[in-house]
């Protein structure tokens, strides 16, 4: 049976790496540059099995006010956005988790609220850019396991985890973070006992509040990841604070309850399940919620992401662990 699986695993290898062309993407990519890159090797592009827009991102998303909301799980985890001026947001990861990205606007800032279940990686960017507002979609295209989008005006794909054009007309330009963070429905509530804004269950036929990703952060292999494996002994799907391009493992900010260093101040607080855990999102264990903010308490943009996905895109990245 092993000799099997190896020989499954070798096979996939090479079908993916065969496919790994642009010449075979430009049917469904017709607009896209492929001659402007970043790339160094196309078969650093995988497919994710889902073609362009299978993953259907949500844009102009309808909301209600957070003490009206009874749809949701207290222990469930909700992305929150605030924008300076503005009522806090929270978009939750039973609707992200099928989706991935939810195109926005808060006051004049429009926002691309984004999650990649297969690196636990939850960023909020900044739409506008000198080429104008964009606007994101999925591509179904996986590099180092992280998700690959597109903005609909040029069809450039972006990194998602370094917000960052990586083929395509824009290719270099970066995406400007927003400090957003995970916390659970109860905390988010808690906070906005008279205010607040929760996203509405989107339009489309899927099992939210469902985890279609089982056990993933049990996991010992990434999903169609072929680099390195974090250094330190560090668990490939164990959960770290990336701050700019350090890493604190979230295991080192629990046991020590906080940290303070480099600038940073990052506090941890129980109450938060895993979206990667049990079939029921409200039912994960308890991964609890990260807060990351500067010396004058102010928010700090971060990722709370997987060790293997901040070494991939961080190789020289610094890891903070325990002195």
């Amino acid at each position: 049976m092993h000799r099997l699986i190896q020989t499954i695993v070798i096979l996939f290898w090479m079908t993916v790496s065969a496919q790994a062309d642009p010449s075979l993407w430009k049917q469904e990519w017709p607009t896209t540059d492929f001659t402007n890159t970043t790339i160094k090797s196309w078969k650093e592009i995988l497919s994710g099995g889902p073609p362009k827009d299978g993953i259907p991102a949500i844009n102009n998303p309808k909301f209600v006010r957070a003490p009206t909301e009874n749809g949701l799980e207290n222990k469930e985890p909700v992305i929150t956005v605030a924008v300076e001026g503005e009522e806090e947001r929270a978009y939750p990861i039973r609707y992200l988790i099928w989706h991935e990205i939810v195109n926005d606007k808060i006051g004049p800032t429009h926002i691309a609220v984004t999650f990649c279940p297969l690196c636990n990686s939850g960023i909020t960017f900044d739409r506008r850019t000198e080429h104008g507002v964009l606007t994101f979609g999925v591509s179904g295209k996986l590099r180092n396991s992280d998700m690959v989008m597109f903005d609909r005006e040029t069809e450039t794909w972006w990194q998602q985890a370094i917000g960052e054009a990586i083929v395509g007309k824009l290719t270099r330009t970066k995406l400007a973070m927003l400090p957003s963070w995970m916390e659970s429905w109860e905390q988010f509530k808690r906070r906005n006992r008279t205010k607040g804004w929760v996203m509405k269950q989107p339009a489309f036929s899927r099992n939210y509040g469902t985890n279609p990703y089982q056990l993933y952060d049990s996991s010992t292999k990434p999903f169609l990841y072929n680099g390195e494996m974090p250094p330190h002994g560090i668990p490939p799907v164990a959960r770290v604070v990336r701050v700019g391009s350090k890493a604190w493992p979230v295991s080192r900010v629990r046991k020590e309850g906080g940290v303070n260093e480099s600038g940073v101040k990052i506090s941890w607080e129980a109450g938060q399940a895993s979206a990667l855990d049990t079939h029921d999102i409200s039912k994960g264990r308890d991964v609890g919620t990260i807060r990351v903010r500067d010396a004058n308490g102010k928010n700090l943009a971060h990722d709370v992401m997987f060790a293997f996905a901040f070494h991939a895109f961080w190789p020289n990245g610094k890891w903070m662990l325990a002195k």
